[in-house]
């Protein structure tokens, strides 16, 4: 991977930190499919006005209903799976679960994708859900069905995440390719479609919502254009880069960036295990990444 690689990983696992935060200010005011659905809408204005500022052609070369089902997979399922969690899980728990992630890309990767795991890797990986364990703070809950339904709606959205990646580059990134602008737009229309029946029906038989809060829309608007639209411009750039594997280790340095984000504007308190949790992180993200070093065969001329 090249210095600019890592650069950008870093700023998507920011950007991405960062939502977290929003949601938080937004999903208790709006609801939480109400928020889900306007982040969406919101990427895909953005999108579309970044295609029409650049002056980008709409050709996707057969490719737009790829990148839409590619949306329902990558961004639908799992915002609305994160969502449905949040109404019985901490954060916290949201936050470890959201870690499997990588690890989910590499079981399905290995089982449908003819992906070569090193052990390396496959330790990394496992080191990687240790310092996010470490890092992220949450409560004893019993294991009731509320819990373990919360539970599997974050592995769900793991499992979605892990997929996308391998199906992007298989129905995209093997075909010749696209725009990085084109692929996230196409992936939002499709999204903010899958989502449309939700939001619908929460407007009519959901609770009524106080919509005049400027600070709430605000949220919205930066967890849209920010942490949706500039945030998979910079994702998919990275599937077509350094491939889906690697670019799902994002995930281990999203929890960081969340409670980091958190203490410095809502002065939420860090936990004692965010600083060697981090570090382990750090570590694990350097141990999936990284290319396995080659040792080469000695010649027959060179040796004695």
């Amino acid at each position: 991977m090249r210095t600019s690689d890592y650069v950008r990983l870093l700023a998507l696992a920011a950007i991405w930190g960062a939502s977290f935060l929003f949601m938080r200010i937004a999903a208790p005011a709006f609801g939480s499919v109400n928020t889900t659905f306007l982040r969406v809408f919101f990427a895909l204005i953005g999108l579309a006005v970044m295609l029409l500022l650049l002056r980008t052609p709409m050709q996707f070369h057969g490719k737009l209903k790829s990148a839409m089902v590619l949306g329902i997979i990558n961004s639908g399922i799992p915002f609305l799976m994160y969502a449905i969690a949040a109404l019985w899980l901490p954060a916290g728990y949201s936050a470890i679960l959201n870690a499997t992630t990588p690890l989910m890309g590499a079981l399905i990767g290995f089982s449908f994708f003819n992906e070569q795991l090193t052990l390396r890797k496959w330790g990394g990986v496992m080191l990687g859900l240790i310092g996010i364990a470490l890092i992220t703070t949450t409560g004893e809950l019993s294991l009731t069905g509320s819990f373990i339904t919360g539970v599997l709606a974050c592995l769900i959205a793991t499992a979605c995440y892990g997929c996308a990646g391998f199906l992007t580059r298989r129905w995209i990134s093997e075909r010749g390719g696209l725009d990085a602008k084109l692929v996230a737009f196409g992936s939002q229309l499709g999204a903010a479609l899958f989502l449309l029946p939700f939001f619908g029906y929460t407007m009519v038989a959901g609770p009524v919502v106080n919509w005049a809060q400027p600070e709430v829309w605000a949220s919205v608007l930066a967890v849209g254009f920010i942490c949706t639209a500039l945030a998979y411009l910079l994702y998919f750039r990275l599937i077509a880069d350094i491939g889906p594997l690697r670019s799902l280790t994002v995930t281990f340095l999203i929890p960081p960036f969340g409670i980091l984000w958190g203490y410095l504007v809502l002065g939420e308190t860090l936990t004692g295990g965010f600083v060697m949790g981090g570090a382990i992180v750090c570590l694990a993200v350097w141990l999936v990444v990284s290319p396995a070093r080659v040792v080469k065969p000695v010649s027959p001329q060179t040796e004695r």
